[in-house]
């Protein structure tokens, strides 16, 4: 399949200057020439034709830490310290949850992050060959892991993961990958994340982890193991494989240098970690120390949405505020986190840039129908401190059309959007 994608305003790409005038041609799921309107006679034959008139192109956003299918709880747990929120509130809830129910807020999500330009997310939640099907139905791109509480899921747990990841990976003509994903180290003992460790390094797969998200959890463990959350890890050489930490917002004396030197990937949530009250991570301070920061959303339940445009506004507006420096995480660096860092934080090596090369996840923003873009000094400015998501007009993953003139073409969203209420409500209602 050749898409071509003509008249197009202009392209933004990490580490490159933006290009005027362009035209892409995407063959099967590869971006295969990019060049200058002028040239386009060179291009003999397409299959598809995307007109990009008064559009630019971006890569597709990269959500590095959610729990998709927590869609289900949207508006169902507000205004809650994090502990309560968890105890009272989201984990009776989830005890409610079955495989079906997952399948359906999954798909609940997926619509959501098409519509706001997401070509690829991180999934860390349960019943993930439902999850893998919706992923492969859609035609987004994912990397999924069974998220793993020791004393809910043991050993059979770890073992039921494990076979998962490895059967999972590469499935959807490569469009999933695979992690393990411990919850965090306040719910699974030493032992139990020695054996991930180990596991993840043997079958070469990466880890993801709730890591440092609160005060109290870091107090807590100093109180409890006299050591902070990373250094325990770190003591242990948890940090030896390649990690994807979530959160990571409160640092003790050492914790920086273990995850520079360790290369520790960050899953920066500056939604969720506002609206828990958890407080503001030192992202402007990880990026000096060349420590590679994405973006994520969390899940809906804490968010309360899966709009990566939103985040990243929130997460540039709050080191401003953190750190009285206007000049903290600024467009180019928005870009960044948005697209090539996340790809980096998942182990994806072709996945972030519009390069001839890359897979092709990008997507069409229009910058000519709302007042947001006008006037046009700079789009990429525009986008990210003034527009919204309804600008997103065309999705494309792996070479494949998700929606296209805010149409989605993928998948049913009238009986997405019935199942998800229907299972929502009856699970919410059995609860009061």
């Amino acid at each position: 399949m050749k898409i071509l994608i003509k008249n197009i305003a202009e392209i933004y790409s990490p580490f490159s200057d933006s290009k005027k005038d362009q035209f892409i041609l995407i063959e099967d799921q590869i971006i295969k020439k990019i060049e200058k309107m002028s040239l386009i006679d060179q291009v003999k034959e397409y299959d598809y034709l995307i007109d990009a008139a008064g559009k630019i192109v971006l890569p597709g956003y990269v959500n590095t830490h959610t729990h998709a299918a927590m869609t289900l709880m949207r508006g169902y747990a507000d205004d809650m310290p994090l502990d309560k929120w968890l105890q009272n509130k989201i984990w009776p809830f989830e005890a409610e949850i079955n495989a079906e129910d997952i399948y359906w807020g999954t798909a609940l999500a997926v619509i959501e992050m098409i519509k706001t330009g997401t070509t690829t997310f991180s999934d860390m939640y349960f019943a993930m060959d439902r999850v893998a099907e919706i992923v492969k139905k859609s035609g987004i791109r994912a990397v999924l892991a069974e998220g793993l509480i020791e004393a809910n899921d043991g050993q059979k747990g770890l073992d039921k993961a494990l076979d998962f990841a490895l059967n999972y990976n590469g499935k959807a003509d490569g469009r999933i990958t695979t992690m393990l994903a411990p919850h965090a180290p306040y719910t699974c003992g030493r032992n139990y994340l020695e054996q991930i460790k180990n596991l993840a390094r043997e079958n070469k797969l990466p880890i993801h982890i709730h890591l440092s998200e609160s005060r109290k959890e870091v107090d807590d463990f100093i109180d409890n193991y006299q050591s902070s959350p990373i250094k325990y890890l770190a003591d242990f050489d948890f940090f030896d494989n390649h990690v994807l930490a979530a959160h990571c917002v409160h640092l003790k004396p050492g914790d920086l240098d273990i995850l520079r030197n360790k290369k520790v990937q960050i899953a920066h949530n500056p939604m969720s970690n506002a609206k828990l009250a958890n407080g503001i991570a030192p992202v402007k301070k990880y990026l000096a120390n060349e420590i590679n920061v994405s973006l994520g959303t969390d899940g809906v339940s804490s968010n309360n949405s899966l709009d990566m445009l939103k985040e990243a506004k929130m997460a540039s507006y709050l080191q401003k505020i953190k750190y009285s420096d206007p000049t903290a995480v600024a467009a180019a660096e928005i870009l960044e986190l948005l697209t090539i860092n996340g790809a980096e934080a998942l182990a994806l090596t072709e996945v972030g840039l519009i390069e001839e090369g890359y897979q092709a996840d990008l997507q069409l923003i229009d910058i000519k129908d709302k007042s947001f873009f006008y006037p046009h000094h700079n789009n990429l400015s525009n986008l990210f401190y003034a527009a919204d998501s309804t600008v997103v007009d065309t999705v494309i993953a792996a070479g494949k059309v998700l929606m296209e003139n805010k149409i989605l073409k993928t998948l049913d969203q009238e009986k997405i959007y019935y199942e998800a209420e229907k299972r929502a409500l009856k699970i919410a209602d059995k609860l009061k």
